[in-house]
């Protein structure tokens, strides 16, 4: 059956679950990034991070869902390891539509109730230092194809007031922003931790099941923002990882410790030990049964 995605007071009531409205592959989400411009790579978490020499951390309890900005911050140690999202919670409500301070408290709220902190944030410069948070209130998302949402009925000062109020945190982020790529991460439970002096900006898509969100539209919501807080830039210079899991890479051990699990007797042996019957694949020889 065909799926919409949430409106402004529906939300997932699993805080466990990943599921998805409206879900996308990453082959996809891969495509529609590279017909804006971008040039998108598709990596598996543990090839990503060796080549960028990232380190993907394990969501603590005590982390603050916050927003994808890439700077430093005045939050520390298990405080970054929350799930990164746009604008924190401001991502949420502009998914969904919401328009209300009581809307966004109730979003604080389910924040909560899935183990996370709920903030926003500003800068040195005020509360409108989210450039998220600064393009909603001005209305810039309301003509963007397959975003299509008019600006919320609050100032950027009542709604820190409102997460404050809900039991949130408003964050101070310092510095400009450097973000050299953008990382799309699909490991459930892991993040990434921003670094100020090396900074990129990291959305944890995995973290759009836990409230049921449109990824299809957060995507290019995400992607709109990078493009509108740096008009001009043609053609588009951004970059996108997008991280999935890794599959497990299995060796002789690993081979034998699963058949010896389902009782079998399997041992390791030299090649050196067979080599009176090992032979080199002939390019004649059948691709045949093992029998």
């Amino acid at each position: 059956a065909a799926r919409t995605h949430p409106s402004a007071h529906s939300h997932s009531q699993n805080p466990s679950s990943t599921e998805m409205s409206n879900p996308i592959s990453v082959g996809d989400l891969g495509v529609a990034l590279a017909s804006r411009g971008w040039k998108a790579s598709i990596l598996d978490d543990r090839d990503f991070c060796k080549l960028y020499k990232e380190e993907l951390v394990d969501v603590d309890p005590a982390g603050y869902l916050k927003c994808v900005d890439g700077r430093g911050s005045d939050a520390k140690g298990a405080q970054q390891h929350g799930p990164k999202m746009l604008g924190g919670v401001y991502g949420i409500a502009l998914n969904r539509g919401i328009k209300t301070t009581k809307e966004l408290e109730a979003i604080c709220k389910e924040v909560k109730d899935a183990g996370h902190v709920p903030t926003v944030h500003g800068d040195e410069g005020g509360i409108l230092g989210c450039g998220f948070c600064k393009l909603w209130l001005n209305d810039k998302f309301a003509d963007e194809g397959m975003v299509n949402e008019s600006k919320p009925k609050f100032s950027a000062d009542d709604g820190a007031k409102t997460v404050q109020k809900a039991g949130g945190v408003v964050e101070n982020h310092v510095a400009k922003h450097t973000e050299k790529y953008v990382i799309l991460n699909f490991v459930p439970g892991k993040t990434f931790v921003p670094n100020g002096k090396d900074q990129r900006f990291i959305v944890d898509c995995w973290a759009l099941g836990k409230f049921n969100l449109d990824i299809t539209k957060y995507a290019l919501t995400a992607a709109a923002t990078v493009e509108k807080l740096n008009p001009g830039q043609k053609p588009c210079p951004w970059k996108a990882f997008i991280v999935t899991p890794s599959e497990p890479r299995f060796g002789p051990a690993e081979i034998v410790g699963a058949l010896q699990g389902r009782g079998w007797s399997a041992e390791i042996q030299t090649q050196s030990r067979n080599a009176h019957q090992l032979v080199k694949v002939s390019p004649k020889g059948y691709l045949k049964c093992v029998d």
